[in-house]
């Protein structure tokens, strides 16, 4: 893609930083959505919980990437943190949509977070984009999540979906509460092990949203993992492995559930997702396998 102005939502997390930097690096304008009055020029207002987004700053965007939301991992599931997961998803997503459908000119293209808890727990099958939502909290949150950027695509701009799995990077996400764990020698299994994990390296998860925004072909959702998902027992030993260290303390499923409440059965489920569309469109990954992933983190 040529020089252009992109906005984001979600900047300051692990994805949307990491983000920043490629684009800014590359030559790219960037706008960043902030929670209050913007202070710089590469800054723009918005409210997700009221709907509001300073459409002016939008104006001129090529694309608009859409990654803000509350961590899903960060709290206890009480029912008040669960409207917290749903409405910072669907109403801010809403509020970016209805502000793209607004402009003269719209963007080019409006990349919209989503992520593969739609497809609930797949067990070992191994599912693509064609794969129906499954049951339970996540797979309804993500449905209505990705029917929010309805007012965009009616007005006729390309829009994504990006089903992310789980980011392999130092510093935010999943492992970033591994990493320490695991070099503190504290690693091992949650609860047996069996159930797959669809990761993806972050420099994977970057170039790949770069590769979305540049493929026009690219539509509806996508799958954001890596192309060889592995299980939770095969991940703990790849830790074990890079990092030289024990791997001996399992997490029992009993003991999740405790400290987790329902958040533990997400945990322990099984996701076995594949990037088809990504492969597909000629997508090519610099970290396929879990070690590769796990050490490229670590750089």
């Amino acid at each position: 893609m040529p020089s252009s102005r992109i906005a984001i939502s979600g900047s300051s997390g692990l994805i949307g930083a990491a983000l920043v930097r490629s684009l800014r690096a590359d030559g790219h304008e960037v706008a960043r959505l902030v929670r209050r009055p913007a202070r710089t020029g590469d800054e723009v207002e918005w409210d997700p919980q009221r709907g509001y987004v300073d459409v002016a700053g939008l104006v001129g965007c090529d694309a608009i990437v859409h990654l803000a939301g509350a961590g899903v991992g960060d709290h206890r599931w009480t029912e008040a943190y669960k409207r917290e997961i749903r409405d910072s998803r669907v109403l801010g997503t809403a509020a970016v949509a209805e502000a793209v459908a607004s402009l003269d000119t719209p963007p080019r293209v409006l990349l919209s977070g989503s992520a593969i808890g739609f497809y609930g727990d797949t067990g070992s099958s191994p599912v693509d984009e064609t794969a129906p939502p499954g049951d339970g909290f996540l797979p309804s949150v993500c449905e209505e999540w990705e029917a929010a950027t309805a007012a965009a695509e009616e007005a006729g701009v390309r829009t994504v979906h990006a089903r992310t799995g789980l980011v392999v990077g130092r510093e935010g996400g999943a492992w970033g509460r591994l990493f320490p764990l695991f070099k503190a020698g504290l690693g091992g299994k949650l609860g047996n092990g069996r159930q797959y994990w669809s990761f993806i390296a972050l420099h994977d998860h970057v170039a790949a949203l770069r590769h979305i925004l540049d493929t026009e072909s690219l539509t509806g959702p996508v799958n954001l993992t890596g192309p060889r998902p592995v299980t939770n027992a095969e991940v703990t030993a790849a830790m074990g492995r890079v990092l030289r260290r024990p791997t001996l303390f399992p997490a029992p499923a009993p003991a999740l559930k405790l400290v987790l409440g329902e958040f533990a059965e997400d945990v322990l489920g099984s996701q076995r997702v594949i990037p088809a569309k990504l492969l597909d469109s000629g997508f090519s990954f610099a970290f396929p396998d879990i070690d590769g992933a796990i050490r490229a983190a670590l750089r």
